[in-house]
């Protein structure tokens, strides 16, 4: 159903390759001008970064790809509003249940240990 409508809302791949090349250059241009200027202020060096990722994502979500990559964080944003989160009360009592099941496991795994090792030791007559 959902991939209906994804299908649907995507665009003809026109000029992606294009685009693509556009977007690493943005960022292969940014990573070198950072290394070029490196003794600009380092404030204006991350502004500028900053815009040019912002850029580079604004191109990317112009090809076919980036409509599906956006498309589904619309899907995904829409099914997290649908989560009902566990009170603090209910997040608690569970982190108590998981912390005593640890302790459990922990000592009884302990207890086998020993035991193997006792055994073990009485067999091969090192006790």
């Amino acid at each position: 159903m959902n991939v209906r409508i994804i299908d649907q809302n995507v665009q003809t791949p026109r000029f992606d390759g294009l685009k693509w090349t556009v977007v690493f250059l943005i960022l292969i241009g940014g990573i070198v001008a950072n290394t070029h200027f490196s003794q600009v202020a380092w404030a204006i060096r991350a502004a500028i970064g900053i815009v040019l990722v912002v850029l580079a994502v604004l191109t990317a979500f112009q090809t076919t790809k980036g409509q599906l990559v956006w498309t589904f964080m619309k899907g995904a944003r829409v099914e997290l509003r649908k989560v009902v989160w566990p009170t603090r009360q209910e997040t608690i009592q569970t982190t108590l249940v998981v912390v005593a099941m640890v302790v459990v496991a922990a000592l009884i795994l302990w207890g086998l240990d020993t035991l193997f090792f006792w055994m073990v030791g009485w067999l091969t007559g090192q006790r």
